[in-house]
């Protein structure tokens, strides 16, 4: 299996974490379920274009 498949994986369970803690209004645990969904799916992208993700930040990968 392809890792950006593993990334992408990691990126949706962040996600759904995210709608979860929304519903119970736990804002500040959406915003770091988001940032790291972004980040994630950005490595899924990047792993499949066959590039390698070198910097933590997703500002920094974007």
């Amino acid at each position: 299996m392809q890792r950006y498949n593993d990334w992408l994986r990691k990126a949706e369970r962040n996600l759904k974490s995210a709608e979860v803690n929304m519903e119970n209004q736990l804002y500040e645990e959406v915003c770091y379920e988001s940032q790291q969904t972004a980040g994630k799916a950005v490595k899924a992208l990047l792993n499949f274009r066959h590039m390698e993700a070198i910097h933590q930040s997703t500002t920094l990968l974007l």
